[in-house]
Parts: C-alpha cells; structure tokens; sequence
C-alpha cells in the first residue's frame, strides 16, 4: 500500500527566496502570483498581502516595462512576503528590481541578449544574493527548437531549459531553480522526471494554462500529484484563470491530499445523500468561509449520518456525526450533542478553542513564567 512514508524528496540545492528555502530539506513552498497591473501600486499591494493571508510562501510579479520596475520598488517597501519579479528580454528591468529589493528574478538568460548584458544580471544577482528562476514554457519555445522537434515535447523544453542553465553555469551562478512548464500534463511531467535527473537545482512546478478554477484545479492536482508523489518539486505554483487567492488555496489542497504539508484546515465532509440529518453541503460552505483564517493544521470531518459519521468523527480533531441532534467529537471523544439549527456556530467554537489550546501547549513553561512575571 502507498502511502506519505513512501515519498522520497529528490535531492536538491538549497537556494533562498527571501527568507524562505526552496529546495534541501526545506517544506515544499506554495506561490502565485498577482494579476493586477503593476504600475496600480495599490491595488497590486493590496493583492499581494491577500495572497499572504491565504498562506502563500512566495509571490510573483510581473515586471514588463521600466515604470512597472518603479512601481514594484514602491510594492517591495509595503509588503513581507518575498516576491519575484518576472522579467523579459530587458535586461535594464533585471538590474534595477535587483537594486529595489527583489528576492528572486525570473529571467530566461538566453533571452536577454549580448554575453556582456548577461554577465551584469548574474552579477547583480550574484553581489545581492539573489536567486534567479529560469521558467521554460511549452508555448514560447525558440524557433530553431520547434523546427527540430516539430512540436512540444519533453526532450525540447528540457534542452531549451540546459541551455539557460549552462549560461549560468559558465558565469559560475549556481542558486538558480528551473520550471519546464506545459498545459498539457503528461508533457510538462515527462519534462520534469529527465530535467530532474540533469541538474542538482531545486525544481519550481507548475502546470501552465491550467484552465479555469474546476477544470485547472483538476489538472493541476494530477499533474504536480504525479511528480510530487514521485518526489520531484521544491516549489509550486497552481495556474488558474481564477483569483489568485485560489490557486494557493488549491496548492496547499494538493500538499495537504499527499500529506506532504499540513496547513490550515483539512475538512472531511460526505457529499450528502438522503440519510443526512442536515444540510451538509450548506454546513461546509458556511464553515470554510468562517475559517479561511486559520493557519494551524487541524482535521475537521462533517458527516451528515451516523453510519460513516462516528468514525470518521473519531479519526478528526473536530468531527461532527449527524443525528437528532448531532453529535460533535473533540480529539476522537464523543464531547456534546449539538442542535442542528447551531452546527456552524459549535464547529467554529470547535475548532478556535481547539487551536487555542494548542497554541497555549507549545508555548515553553519558561515562557509562561516569563508572561507571568511581567
């Protein structure tokens, strides 16, 4: 039987965005990034810090033209997150987000022209400690690579990909990662599992051009799912014409199901039949959106019968089994009956209080002695 203990991690460098690893031993990361226009600084911050809040490790951001580089130096001053600036062809654009702080610049070396404009963006890098991300993409590959292989493929995005990476290995630039990037997801696997045996740098995953929330969720989840579980990838971002917001959300969702990483909540719930005792899809909706804040890693099971409900409750640290009344579990203990009409109300109470008092056991008796004393 497969299960978590069975995946075992690629290894690979470790590089740092920011203050957060990607690569080694460090938790597989979670990014995405902003849509809005860079050069609106406000309601680009106001993205950025609502990818935070969502859990989100890493940001990226589009830098296109040397105003948009202005407005990211006013964008890094208001927010924590580490973000990453994503460059093209303009190798000026690199030199000054590097000055304004960015933690990571995503910038293809082949595509930035002259070895002497190369040479100043790695050493900018190399002189801030800044990492840079090579991102290959199935629809932009160069035009000598597309007329030899006729069409995307795996043995293309990952040539297109060493040659990026032999640039920055010429100028002896080691604290890079690589995406080989493509919608399709048998195609961006394939180009993943032969990269991943040539280079020792740590992988960004991605499935490009997903789809929309359903459908590039769906898609996204099995094709890093594959990888993941084969333990390929340091980082990951889920690509979806959605909110931002969703592709971290469906991140961690993907981390979570390969019990790679634990954050925020785990929520089993049934999809609902006849033998429920209450509206459990109504009860999930109103529960997720009370409890999009918390952070902690905690099981919560939502059972609308009492055939699957009490094992299920069991096995969570907050499970409800439906009834007349229901009943509602506290660590795998049947703990009080709760009317019907107050499931949403009793779960939230759950589950805070519960955080709570984990929160309260980490907390070093010679730090509550310390809280004591002042």
């Amino acid at each position: 039987m497969f299960c978590a203990n069975d995946i075992h991690r690629r290894k690979s460098r470790k590089i740092h965005v920011g203050p957060v690893a990607v690569g080694g031993d460090a938790p597989i990361s979670v990014q995405s990034m902003t849509n809005t226009e860079t050069t609106d600084v406000a309601a680009t911050v106001a993205q950025v810090r609502a990818l935070e809040a969502a859990g989100a490790d890493i940001v990226r951001v589009s830098v296109p033209t040397m105003e948009a580089a202005e407005a990211f130096g006013q964008i890094k001053s208001q927010v924590t997150v580490p973000l990453v600036t994503d460059i093209h062809f303009d190798y000026r654009i690199a030199l000054r987000v590097a000055e304004l702080g960015a933690d990571c610049l995503r910038i293809n070396p082949g595509n930035i022209g002259r070895e002497d404009r190369v040479r100043a963006v790695v050493d900018a890098a190399r002189d801030r400690g800044i990492p840079i991300r090579i991102g290959v993409n199935a629809g932009s590959l160069e035009k000598d690579l597309q007329k030899k292989y006729g069409e995307p493929t795996p043995e293309a995005l990952v040539e297109s990909a060493m040659r990026h990476v032999e640039i920055l290995e010429r100028l002896g630039f080691k604290d890079f990662k690589v995406s080989v990037k493509a919608s399709d997801v048998f195609l961006a696997a394939g180009a993943y599992r032969e990269l991943a045996r040539l280079i020792e740098q740590p992988l960004h995953l991605g499935i490009t051009e997903a789809g929309g929330l359903r459908s590039g969720a769906v898609k996204s989840a099995i094709g890093l799912g594959m990888l993941l579980a084969e333990g390929i990838g340091d980082t990951i971002r889920v690509s979806l014409a959605a909110d931002p917001v969703e592709e971290v959300r469906v991140g961690f969702d993907i981390l979570k199901a390969l019990h790679i990483r634990s954050k925020g909540i785990n929520l089993i719930a049934c999809p609902s039949c006849s033998r429920q005792e209450f509206n459990v899809i109504a009860t999930v909706n109103a529960l997720e959106a009370r409890l999009e804040d918390i952070r902690e890693p905690i099981d919560v099971a939502v059972i609308g019968c009492c055939v699957n409900g009490p094992g299920e409750a069991r096995a969570a640290h907050i499970g409800l089994a439906g009834g007349s009344p229901s009943l509602l579990y506290v660590d795998g203990k049947p703990d009080h009956k709760v009317d019907n009409t107050r499931l949403v109300e009793e779960l939230e109470r759950a589950v805070r209080e519960h955080v709570d008092r984990r929160k309260q056991a980490d907390v070093a008796p010679t730090d509550v002695a310390a809280k004591k004393a002042s």
